[in-house]
């Protein structure tokens, strides 16, 4: 096989895990509801499975560079495939047996997805595709998989029924897993694992790397807080604002489809143009403009048209968001700590998600629907105007050499 096509089957099969993860998400607490009839255990088993999820994507990697990052990938599949399979026939075994198939569920998906995302870079550079080309279609491709992975789980469970909806889910899973098996070969220097080291200290150094690169941390940083207002967003404050303003559930799938729209878009932009961008300004200036904006004017409009046109901008925005974080991940690690700081990163990256929609509802409680969201958007401004200032101010002098020349478009993210 081509390295090009090893590429595209790689890329495949982690898209057909995620669309399998999502259909999981709609699935099981629909099997939940089913079986006991009580929304407090629909929310207790999905969040069984995103802690899971949250701490094997950080404490998982080191095991995984031991075992080998393919045979991790492979693994991780199987193993998925194994418990939904086991989820969707043996609901007779009661509630705390299901949490606990969810949650082992969750704690192969965090590292099977990390791997598989570590693997790209060698895989990448062995069929000549540019990292920033790379991560901007795949993201892209990605937000693709999450409009459709939702709709299509309850499609699924319409069609067939919610225990053949999960079979078929599981179905996907092994299928990924002999995609990689068949068709994925990283470069033996990434797939073979390194000398053996002790497990704490390897996730230390992963630890102690993070704290070293500011210019990563801060970009993760960034997005957690994003990632905790897009979910309170979703959570709480659009569907308030449509319910206060439009009356009516149809104006949900508007603004939510205008960001999506906007940032598909942005996507398609970025791919052609993220290759001649100055890395940080651009990142900054995607943040500044995905954040605030679209939190402002649900606080001060009730013109569905000037929300959806202001909603859609910001999804541009946030399209560059995370293929630059992408490829920071790649580039800037060494080889042997990668598979550990991409491992943290996802983690430290999706840690505002299960807060968003807490402190969105808390927000509101409290302060009402259109302060809440102002002092949302001052914080999501107060935490992107800091890369913002970084990118604008001008690089120091170093002695006769002259300036320090800013990365704009070359193979490293300027720090």
């Amino acid at each position: 096989m081509t390295p090009r096509r090893e590429l595209v089957a790689l890329v495949g099969a982690d898209l057909l895990s995620n669309l399998g993860s999502r259909v999981s998400v709609v699935a099981i607490p629909w099997l939940v509801l089913e079986t006991t009839g009580s929304p407090t255990k629909m929310g207790v088993v999905a969040a069984a499975e995103t802690l899971p999820y949250l701490l094997s994507s950080a404490l998982g990697p080191p095991l995984a560079d031991r075992i080998g990052l393919r045979r991790t990938s492979i693994l991780a599949d199987v193993g998925s495939a194994g418990l939904m399979v086991a989820v969707a026939l043996t609901p007779w075994l009661g509630f705390g047996a299901l949490v606990a198939l969810v949650a082992v569920v969750g704690t192969l998906r965090g590292v099977g997805d990390r791997i598989k995302h570590v693997m790209f870079r060698p895989v990448a550079e062995a069929a000549g595709v540019k990292l920033i080309r790379l991560t901007s279609v795949y993201d892209g491709l990605g937000r693709v998989v999450t409009l459709l992975g939702a709709g299509l789980g309850g499609l699924l469970i319409w069609w067939f029924g919610v225990t053949t909806a999960i079979l078929i889910d599981a179905a996907s899973f092994a299928v990924c897993a002999l995609i990689v098996a068949a068709l994925v070969r990283p470069p033996a220097a990434t797939a073979a694992p390194p000398a053996a080291q002790g497990y704490l200290r390897a996730l230390g150094d992963g630890f102690r790397y993070l704290g070293r690169d500011r210019t990563l941390l801060s970009m993760l940083l960034v997005i957690s807080a994003l990632n905790m207002v897009v979910n309170a967003s979703i959570a709480v404050y659009i569907p308030l604002w449509v319910a206060d303003v439009l009356g009516t559930p149809a104006g949900l799938g508007l603004v939510l489809g205008a960001f999506s729209a906007g940032a598909l878009l942005g996507n398609l932009l970025f791919t052609v143009l993220g290759p001649r961008l100055r890395r940080d300004l651009t990142f900054a200036v995607g943040a500044a403009v995905s954040g605030p904006p679209r939190l402002l004017v649900l606080a001060f409009s009730e013109d569905l048209s000037v929300v959806l046109a202001v909603t859609f901008v910001s999804g541009i925005g946030i399209a560059v968001v995370n293929p630059l974080l992408g490829v920071a991940l790649y580039e800037r690690p060494p080889a042997d700590l990668q598979t550990r700081v991409i491992g943290l990163a996802g983690s430290l990256a999706f840690a505002g998600l299960p807060l968003g929609a807490l402190l969105g509802g808390w927000s509101v409680a409290a302060l009402g629907l259109g302060p809440a969201l102002v002092v949302a958007a001052l914080f999501t401004l107060v935490v992107t105007a800091l890369p913002l200032a970084a990118a604008l101010r001008p690089p120091p002098l170093r002695g006769k050499e002259g300036p320090l020349v800013t990365v704009s478009g070359g193979e490293g993210v300027s720090s």
